[in-house]
């Protein structure tokens, strides 16, 4: 469809899509896209539009405004907006880009993920396969083709899922490998006597650092990500062998019987022995 919207050239496109009930309920989907040319002076203020918008930027400059933040997007740059809250946007020397309105049952903790490492307005280390991806999208509604959702929601997922892996911003990506790492070492010394003070030596951080930037890439502490590990390792050894429940306890790094008991009744509301039991029935 061509758009009528005032300062908007004629030249200018835009698709809307009604999802299926599958869609809304298991996909990413797209609700309208398009390719703009803004002309200078265009400005939009909207209390909400109930989406998600990413846009990118192939040339001129649009002033960006959440109501939380004021960011400037030029040639380059991608936009991605919550819509649900009050926004706005305007350019005083026009500009044209690619957008997308999108929504989907996991939309919002994507844009809260991606959020947390990015502003409103970012660039990406490698964006040709992400412009691509946006690309065909908006190319699949301006050709005319058959809108195969799965796809659809799968091109939308590898696009967050870019933003969310090749951002600009170093540190949290080197953070991120560390704490990768001390995961790949926990799981081959879950065993051993693990101290947050030598995860951390071995992390070079503070362990107050450390602790603080290991649950915000896991959602765990350290020591609740080591005790998560024993437990389901216990499990297993209960249900697949007949090592005594000490043995147990201490091949899996617990100091003693009654300590390993009482951290598996807390963590899974039953004894090893009531598990192991239930497991053979």
């Amino acid at each position: 469809m061509k758009s009528h919207e005032n300062l908007v050239s004629n030249k200018s496109d835009y698709f809307i899509y009604s999802p299926s009930i599958t869609a809304t309920q298991t996909f990413f989907y797209p609700i309208c896209t398009g390719h703009f040319i803004y002309e200078p002076g265009y400005h939009l203020y909207r209390t909400s539009y109930d989406s998600f918008l990413l846009l990118y930027m192939h040339s001129g400059e649009l002033v960006v405004n959440d109501m939380a933040d004021r960011k400037v997007a030029s040639a380059g740059h991608f936009v991605l907006l919550d819509c649900y809250q009050a926004h706005s946007y305007h350019t005083d020397i026009g500009c044209e880009c690619t957008w997308i309105h999108f929504d989907g049952p996991m939309a919002r903790k994507y844009y809260e993920l991606i959020f947390e490492t990015c502003s409103q307005v970012f660039s990406l280390f490698d964006p040709y396969k992400t412009i691509n991806q946006m690309e065909k999208i908006y190319r699949a509604f301006y050709e005319k083709e058959k809108i195969r959702e799965p796809l659809i929601s799968n091109w939308l997922s590898d696009i967050l899922t870019s933003l969310l892996l090749n951002h600009s911003h170093v540190v949290s990506v080197t953070q991120q490998s560390l704490i990768e790492d001390t995961i790949a070492y926990i799981h081959e010394h879950f065993n051993l006597g693990l101290t947050i003070e030598h995860l951390a030596e071995k992390a070079l951080l503070s362990p107050y650092h450390f602790i603080r930037v290991f649950k915000k890439e896991t959602g765990y502490t350290p020591h609740e990500y080591i005790i998560d590990i024993r437990i389901n390792t216990a499990k297993y050894l209960l249900k697949s062998t007949t090592l005594p429940i000490k043995a147990i306890a201490f091949n899996i790094g617990f100091t003693s019987e009654s300590s390993f008991c009482t951290t598996f009744k807390k963590k899974v509301a039953s004894t090893p022995l009531e598990y192991r039991r239930t497991s053979l029935t």
